[in-house]
């Protein structure tokens, strides 16, 4: 086996006021950073074989915390990015409704072969990005097999690698919730991924239940 740690990102400040980021690089805002020391103190113990972070800023501002005091280097992925929804980043949920609503009911309705419009990126579909995700979760579990290793990601990438563990479909509904700075712990036999443990905040001593992004119900 391979023991996964994902880990979904620090506060942002586009989180806090539910504007979509995507592929757009946003920093750590304050409670961000508090978020990501009190996660890095409390897997201080832990023993990882390697630290993994995508290569946007929220992400690689958490996983420092995670290597600080380890003398390890956090490897940067873009595999583990979030996914590029193009033309919706950058605004405020309600804006995208009023804009594209057409592409926003395909969004809402988690149409996995929906595009929608380009904007400084061009989008990924829900299956595209999903594959993605996935099959970069599983090619750094490949590498570390027998070991355990930290991975720094994304609401969405922490979605897909809910739903693939657990064979549930983008066609159901997400009845899970996905926080910032969650502990989340997965398997890897060589053949599939295995749900250890979900959506742990412990750490946090008052999780942001109302920072949820892109990926919300």
């Amino acid at each position: 086996m391979t023991d996964i740690v994902l880990i979904r990102h620090g506060e942002t400040e586009w989180n806090a006021i539910k504007r979509l980021q995507g592929h757009l690089d946003i920093a750590l805002n304050g409670e961000g950073r508090r978020q990501a020391v009190a996660l890095g103190r409390a897997l201080s113990a832990e023993q990882f074989d390697a630290i993994y972070s995508s290569d946007l800023m929220r992400a690689r501002q958490t996983a420092e915390q995670l290597a600080a005091g380890r003398g390890m280097p956090v490897h940067v992925d873009p595999g583990l990015r979030e996914r590029c929804f193009g033309g919706f980043e950058g605004m405020l949920y309600a804006e995208i409704s009023e804009r594209y609503p057409q592409a926003y009911a395909e969004w809402k309705a988690r149409n996995i072969d929906a595009r929608f419009p380009d904007g400084v990126y061009v989008a990924e579909t829900l299956r595209e990005f999903s594959q993605r995700a996935v099959d970069a979760i599983i090619r750094i579990a490949n590498r570390h097999r027998h070991q355990k290793i930290a991975l720094v990601t994304h609401g969405g990438v922490l979605e897909c690698a809910y739903r693939a563990a657990q064979g549930i479909g983008f066609e159901h509904a997400r009845d899970f919730d996905i926080l910032n700075a969650s502990v989340n712990r997965f398997l890897w036999d060589g053949k599939g991924l295995r749900l250890a443990q979900w959506g742990d905040v412990t750490h946090l001593e008052q999780p942001d239940m109302s920072a949820l992004d892109e990926i919300d119900r």
